[in-house]
C-alpha cells in the first residue's frame, strides 16, 4: 500500500531551470506571498538591526565577485562554511551565483572531525566564523589548504574586525567595487534537478558522516511543498499558520537541514522576518521571543523541555506566540499538554525529515490547530509513503514497518559512497530506517531500526564513537547505544569490554575501575563535539552480544539499557 497527502496533490512542482538564489532573489512564484515594503527579511538578534532584501541582494553579487577575482571559485568547485547562524546567508546564495557547492559545517567541531569533512569534499576554501578560527586553522593545516584561503566570518556584519586573514565584510566591499569578474549561468530546462547545490553531512542509516548529494531542485521543491502543505494561498483558509509580516526565531542552526531549508528558507519564502540567533542561550532566548515579538517558534524537544520546566518562563508574557513546530526527534505527548500551558495562543505540532529526503517528509497542517497526539505530522505534497515489513512486503495502514519515500526532492545519493548510496536509496525510494505506523496520512515514529542515535536532534553514529574507543589501549571490544534522556531525547552509554592486562588492575585494586571510566570518556570529550560525548556513562561487560556473522546486536544492549533506565526511574517514584 501507497500513502500520499490528505492535503491534495501538488499542483505546481516550480521551475526545474534555476539556482537555489536564482529562484529566491530573482524569481516571483506564483505561490510566493507578497511581503510588504517595512517588513526586514532579517534581524541581528544582538544588536536590533534590521536587513531588508536589496542590502541582502547586493551583498550576494558582491561577495560573489571577490571569490571569483580573488579565488577563481567556479562552478562546481566546494566551499566550506563553518559557521554558527549569522545575518549573511548571502555566503551560501554567493557560493551558489558561481555554480559552486556549499558544505556547511557544524562550528562546534573538533578539529579531526572538521578534517573529515574537509577530505571528503575536497573543499577549495574555508569561511569560518571568528571564534572558531584556531580550529578551522588546525583541520586547514592538516588537509593542506593554505591560510590564504581562510576567510574570517565576523560576528557582526557591519563592525570592523582585525584580522590577518581575508574577512567577509572587507571581501563583500571590495566585490562591490569591482567590475564584475563572472557572469552567472542559466540552467538548462531540467538541469536543477542535477546541478549540486549542497554538500550536507548526515550519518545515514549506519557509520561516519556521509555527504548528502543536494541538487538546487530537491531543496527549492520542498520549500513549494511545504507552501501547498500549509495552504499559504488557499483562500479557503481564513487563519493561516504564516502570513507575512511574522517573526520567526533563526536559532536552530544553519549548517543542519532543519534549520538550512524550514528556517531560513522556507521562512524568508513565506514573507517572515527571521531574528537570527547565533547561539542557543535560553534566558537570553526568551529576551529575544519578548524583545522582537516572536510569533513563530521552530524548535527540538530539549528546548521545549526548558519552554516548559525553566522557572524563568513564568516572567514573560508568551501570548503572542501563533505557531510552535517541533522537529529532529520525537516529541511526547505530556511535553505537548505542557506546552500548550505556556503558549495558549499556538498552534502546535511536529515535523519530520531527513537530510537525505532534502528536509520535510511530514508536518502538521494548515489546516490543523493542533498536531495530533504522538504524530510526527501529515505527509506533505508530493511525496509517496510505505511503510515496509523485514520481509520486503507492504503493510497496509495501521501495520508497523520501515518508512520509505520518494518524490522530486530526494537527494542524489551519497558523495563518492557508492555502497552507502545503494543501502539507503533504492530504486528511487530512500529508506529511512524509521519504524513507524502510517494513520490517516499522519506518520507515527515507532522506533528506530538504524543505529543512529539522536542527541538534542544532532546525529551520533555508534560506529564512529566505537572506533575511537577502541584506540584506548585499555579497551578490547566496544558497543554504544543510546539511552533515554528527558533532556537531550537519547544519550550515548559505551559498553566495554576490557583487555585482560585492564582487567588485572582493577581485581587488584576496584577504584582503577571508576578511573578508566572516566579516563574512556576523557578520551571521546577530547576528540569529539559535545553532544557526542559519552553523558550516558560507561559499563564494563564481558562480552559485546554479536551474530554468528560477527555483526554486533546492538539492541540487545540497548532494550538492556532501555529496561535498566525504566526500572531506575520507576524506583524513583517509589
Amino acid at each position: 500500500m501507497e500513502f500520499r497527502s490528505v492535503s491534495g496533490a501538488l499542483e505546481d512542482y516550480g521551475p526545474d531551470d534555476l539556482s537555489l538564489p536564482q529562484f529566491f532573489l530573482d524569481f516571483q512564484h506564483s505561490s510566493r506571498p507578497v511581503r510588504p515594503p517595512n517588513v526586514p527579511w532579517l534581524i541581528e538578534d544582538q544588536t536590533g538591526r534590521p536587513i531588508a532584501f536589496d542590502e541582502l541582494r547586493i551583498r550576494t553579487a558582491g561577495l560573489a565577485n571577490a571569490l571569483s577575482i580573488k579565488w577563481n571559485i567556479v562552478e562546481n568547485d566546494v566551499v566550506c562554511v563553518f559557521s554558527p547562524n549569522h545575518v549573511d546567508p548571502v555566503c551560501i546564495w554567493a557560493i551558489h551565483r558561481l555554480g559552486a557547492i556549499v558544505t556547511p559545517a557544524n562550528p562546534g567541531y573538533t578539529a579531526d572531525e572538521l578534517v573529515h569533512q574537509l577530505q571528503t569534499t575536497k573543499a577549495a576554501l574555508l569561511l569560518v566564523y571568528a571564534p572558531f578560527l584556531p580550529t578551522a586553522l588546525a583541520a586547514a593545516k592538516l588537509v593542506g589548504l593554505r591560510e590564504e584561503r581562510i576567510i574570517v566570518i565576523e560576528p557582526f556584519a557591519t563592525s570592523p574586525y582585525n584580522s590577518r586573514h581575508e574577512t567577509l565584510s572587507g571581501l563583500i566591499s571590495f566585490g562591490s567595487s569591482q567590475s564584475p569578474n563572472f557572469v552567472e549561468r542559466k540552467l538548462h530546462p531540467g538541469e536543477a534537478k542535477t546541478k549540486v547545490a549542497f554538500f550536507s553531512f548526515s550519518s545515514g542509516t549506519t557509520g561516519k558522516p556521509k555527504a548528502v548529494v543536494i541538487p538546487h531542485y530537491s531543496f527549492t521543491l520542498n520549500i513549494l511543498q511545504t507552501v501547498a502543505h500549509h495552504g499559504l494561498n488557499d483562500p479557503s483558509l481564513k487563519k493561516k499558520h504564516l502570513n507575512p509580516g511574522d517573526v520567526a526565531a533563526a536559532v536552530l542552526p544553519f549548517f543542519h537541514i532543519y534549520g538550512l531549508v524550514v528556517v531560513l528558507h522556507y521562512m524568508l519564502f513565506s514573507g517572515l522576518s527571521l531574528v537570527v540567533i547565533p547561539k542557543f542561550n535560553f534566558t537570553d532566548f526568551l529576551e529575544s521571543i519578548a524583545k522582537y515579538r516572536i510569533t513563530h517558534l521552530f524548535l527540538v524537544p530539549p528546548q521545549i523541555v526548558l519552554l516548559c520546566k525553566h522557572p524563568a518562563v513564568k516572567n514573560y508574557d508568551l501570548s503572542h506566540v501563533k505557531l510552535v513546530i517541533s522537529g529532529a526527534a520525537p516529541l511526547s505527548g505530556s511535553l505537548t499538554n505542557s506546552l500548550r500551558q505556556v503558549v495558549p495562543n499556538a498552534a502546535i505540532g511536529q515535523g519530520y525529515g531527513m537530510t537525505e529526503t532534502c528536509t520535510t517528509i511530514s508536518m502538521m497542517s494548515g489546516r490543523q490547530k493542533m498536531g495530533v497526539e504522538g504524530s510526527a505530522g501529515q505527509i506533505i505534497p508530493g511525496l509517496v509513503a510505505r511503510v515496509v515489513r523485514p520481509d520486503g512486503t507492504f503493510c497496509k495502514e495501521g501495520e508497523q514497518g520501515e518508512l520509505l519515500v520518494t518524490g522530486p526532492s530526494m537527494a542524489l545519493g551519497y558523495l563518492n559512497n557508492a555502497q552507502a548510496t545503494k543501502e539507503s536509496f533504492v530504486d528511487g525510494w530512500v529508506r529511512t530506517g524509521d519504524e513507524v505506523v502510517i494513520k490517516n496520512s499522519e506518520i507515527f515514529v515507532v522506533d528506530r531500526i538504524k543505529e543512529i542515535i539522536k542527541v538534542k536532534g544532532f546525529q551520533v553514529a555508534p560506529a564512529e564513537l566505537e572506533g575511537h574507543l577502541l584506540s584506548h589501549p585499555a579497551v578490547a571490544d566496544a558497543c554504544v547505544v543510546g539511552i533515554p534522556d528527558e533532556y537531550s531525547g537519547e544519550i550515548p552509554r559505551a559498553y566495554i569490554v576490557l583487555r585482560e592486562d585492564a582487567l588485572m588492575r582493577i581485581s587488584a585494586n576496584p577504584s582503577e575501575g571508576e578511573m578508566l571510566k572516566a579516563a574512556l570518556k576523557k578520551h571521546v570529550a577530547d576528540a569529539k563535539i559535545a553532544y557526542k560525548q559519552l553523558a550516558g556513562g560507561v559499563v564494563f561487560i564481558k562480552a559485546i552480544p554479536k551474530n554468528p556473522s560477527g555483526k554486533i546486536l546492538r539492541r540487545v544492549l540497548r532494550d538492556q539499557a532501555r529496561k535498566a533506565h525504566a526500572n531506575m526511574r520507576a524506583n524513583a517514584k517509589l
